[in-house]
C-alpha cells in the first residue's frame, strides 16, 4: 500500500486527500485546523499531530498551502528533516515562481525528487478526482508524479522543469479571471439594452463570444446548472483566491518585462470588489458588481 503524507486540508486539499484514500492509499493527513482532520478522518485518512509525523514513512508528500513562505517554511522545517529521502515530493499550491524553484533546488541538494504541480478545476473537481495537473519537474520524474496523483486527476501535464507549473497555471488563471470579466459585462450591457439573459446565452454560447466561462461556469443564473451562479455564488473559486492569483500573475509580469494590461485591470475590478466584501463569492460575483448592486455577504 503507498504511503501518502498530505498536508493542507482546506477546500481543495480535503478533497484531493480524500481521493487518495478512495483509492486504497494510506494516507496520513495533517492540517492547522481541527476540524479539517476531523472531516479528513471521516474520509478515511489517518490524522497526524504534525507534519513531521504525517511525512516520516511517506513514499509521496504532497502539499497544498496558502503561499510561497508557507510552502518555504514547511519543507525547510517540517519536510525536509523528516522525510525518508526516497520519498517522492509534490506541491500543488499556487504559490510564485520564485518560491517554486527555490524549494526545488533546496529539495534536489538533499537528494529529494520534487515537483512543483498547481492544479485548476475548483472545489468541485477536488472532490470528484477530476482536476488539471501542471507539473513542473525533472522530465525522468514525470511518470511518478503522474502516478502519484493520479486518484485527483483528469488530466495531468508537465509543463517543464521546476517553476513551469507554477507559470502555466497563473498564466492560464489570468486568462480565466479576464474572460469572466468579459462574460459578465456582455451579460450586463444586454440585460441593460433589454435582452434577457437565458436568450444571450443560448447565443453567444453557439456563436463567436463561446468560451470556458461562458459555457461551463456561466456567471448568469440559471443556463448551467452546476455553475455557481445557481447557488448565490457560493463555494467554487473565490475571488479572493483569483485576486491572489492575478496578483502573482501581475508580479511575475513585472519581473519578466511582460505588458499585461487586461490583467492589470482585471486584478483592480477583482480587488475593488473584495473591499466591497465579495472576497468569499464565487469569482463569477463580480457580474453583481458590474450590474450595479453591492455583493451579499457570505
Amino acid at each position: 500500500m503507498t504511503r501518502i503524507a498530505f498536508i493542507g486540508l482546506g477546500n481543495m486539499g480535503g478533497g484531493m486527500a480524500a481521493n487518495q484514500a478512495k483509492a486504497g492509499h494510506e494516507v496520513a493527513a495533517f492540517d492547522l485546523s481541527a476540524q479539517a482532520l476531523e472531516k479528513a478522518a471521516g474520509a478515511g485518512c489517518k490524522p497526524a499531530a504534525s507534519v513531521a509525523e504525517a511525512v516520516k514513512d511517506a513514499d509521496a508528500v504532497i502539499t497544498m498551502l496558502p503561499a510561497g513562505p508557507h510552502v518555504r517554511q514547511v519543507y525547510a522545517e517540517q519536510v525536509f528533516p523528516n522525510a525518508p529521502k526516497s520519498a517522492l515530493l509534490i506541491d500543488c499550491s499556487t504559490i510564485d515562481v520564485e518560491s517554486a524553484c527555490a524549494v526545488a533546488a533546496q529539495a534536489k541538494a538533499q537528494g529529494f525528487r520534487f515537483a512543483d504541480a498547481p492544479v485548476s478545476g475548483g472545489t468541485a473537481a477536488a472532490e470528484a478526482g477530476t482536476l488539471a495537473f501542471m507539473v513542473g519537474c525533472d522530465e525522468a520524474d514525470f511518470p511518478a508524479v503522474e502516478s502519484a496523483i493520479a486518484p485527483m486527476s483528469r488530466i495531468t501535464i508537465r509543463a517543464g522543469d521546476h517553476g513551469a507549473g507554477q507559470a502555466a497555471k497563473i498564466c492560464n488563471n489570468m486568462v480565466l479571471g479576464i474572460s469572466m470579466i468579459g462574460v459578465c459585462e456582455a451579460f450586463a450591457l444586454a440585460e441593460k439594452l433589454g435582452l434577457e439573459g437565458e436568450r444571450f446565452f443560448e447565443i453567444a454560447s453557439k456563436s463567436s463570444g463561446q468560451c470556458w466561462s461562458l459555457t461551463s461556469y456561466c456567471p448568469w443564473p440559471g443556463p448551467v446548472p452546476t455553475a455557481p451562479s445557481n447557488r448565490g455564488y457560493e463555494g467554487g473559486f473565490a475571488t479572493a483566491m483569483m485576486l491572489k492569483d492575478l496578483k502573482l500573475a501581475q508580479d511575475a509580469a513585472a519581473k519578466a518585462g511582460a505588458s499585461t494590461p487586461l490583467g492589470a485591470a482585471a486584478e483592480g475590478l477583482y480587488a475593488l470588489f473584495d473591499r466591497l466584501g465579495g472576497g468569499g463569492k464565487d469569482f463569477s460575483a463580480i457580474l453583481e458588481l458590474l450590474r450595479g448592486k453591492a455583493p451579499q455577504a457570505s
